[in-house]
């Protein structure tokens, strides 16, 4: 089986030279990928000329428009019908290819998915997750990470279940802890909405391991957090711009004296260690999970690594394990445990 995925050669601050040389380093490691490049033509054959590159596995679909950063999310999904991002969608509702990935206008691509592939039955609300490196060396798997700010403690159970799938199927966790994020480890801690979460997840949920405050996120206590999209995407972003201010303070403080950097050329491998250890491209982008079809999301400022690492370590054994479809077996288990048939859990 070929795995096919339209790349969205047009989004990102890096567009498109990083978004492209990361997708064709892809190729090099899965003999089975096939990409196709959908922006601008001419652009994208202008950074194709100096790469090399397996011809056969490349195609490149022309779109006229680009949806920028700024744009309006739902105005442009709409209006931009010639966008790279609305026709690596479209070319997934169809057929042509198994995935999206795209690092261009957040809003607009979960909009997008939603309008073009439509949600998983049961599924009221998709959720973004993405893994989170820790000191164990292991990714921590959070969502919702930014898709809704608000969700009901069902929708917050139908989270962890795909969540779980996820963990077992992508990131290779047999029986992954589920943890809900909280203000305390008390089932009696946090607001109405966690605490009800807190009351199903212990009935319904299998590897339920209670609450976890984010002091421990990173310390191998849990192997998948849960919480809304609006305190998910503060502690990524928190925790992304606190890895960065560390790292700037060293390379300060090592550079002002001479002593600490003789120091530092002693703790080089530490350096290093902590620095690996903490990198989020390393694995690449955010899957928009609840929707009919794999739909990737890579940072606005992503770099060559994370859109190949997402090819790699997401993209591909997604399709390849048709997660989707375990996916849509679980919440149909989960409806019918909950007693509401096909019908949206909001």
């Amino acid at each position: 089986m070929v795995v096919r995925v339209a790349i969205d050669a047009m989004g990102g601050d890096h567009a498109p030279d990083e978004i492209i040389n990361g997708a064709l380093s892809a190729l090099s490691y899965l003999d089975d990928l096939h990409l196709i490049l959908v922006g601008r033509q001419e652009v994208i054959h202008k950074s194709l000329t100096i790469l090399k590159y397996p011809e056969s596995r490349i195609e490149i679909c022309h779109t006229e428009e680009v949806i920028q950063c700024a744009d309006d999310p739902g105005l442009s999904i709409r209006g931009k019908k010639k966008a790279s991002m609305v026709k690596a969608l479209e070319m997934v509702r169809s057929g042509e290819a198994d995935a999206v990935l795209s690092a261009g206008n957040t809003g607009a691509l979960m909009a997008g998915a939603v309008l073009f592939l439509g949600r998983l039955s049961g599924i009221n609300r998709p959720a973004l997750l993405t893994p989170m490196p820790s000191f164990s060396g292991k990714a921590i798997l959070f969502l919702d990470v930014g898709a809704n700010m608000d969700a009901s403690p069902e929708l917050l159970l139908q989270y962890a279940f795909m969540g779980r799938i996820y963990a077992q199927q992508i990131s290779g966790y047999p029986e992954p802890r589920i943890a809900l994020l909280n203000v305390g480890t008390e089932p009696n801690k946090g607001n109405s909405q966690v605490k009800k979460a807190y009351a199903l997840f212990q009935e319904h949920l299998p590897g339920f391991c209670g609450n976890i405050e984010g002091t421990e996120a990173f310390f191998d206590t849990a192997d998948v957090v849960i919480c809304d999209g609006f305190v998910g995407n503060i502690f990524l972003k928190t925790s992304e711009g606190l890895s960065r201010a560390i790292l700037s303070y060293f390379r300060q403080e090592i550079d002002s004296k001479l002593r600490y950097k003789m120091g530092a050329a002693l703790l080089k491998p530490v350096f290093i260690s902590l620095r690996k250890k903490i990198d989020s491209s390393g694995y690449g982008g955010a899957p928009l999970l609840g929707v009919k079809g794999l739909c990737i999301k890579c940072h606005g400022s992503s770099r060559a690594r994370s859109i190949e690492q997402a090819l790699i370590k997401q993209a591909y054994p997604f399709v390849k394990k048709n997660v989707t479809r375990q996916l849509r077996l679980a919440l149909e288990e989960l409806a019918g445990e909950l007693g509401t048939g096909s019908g949206q859990i909001c």
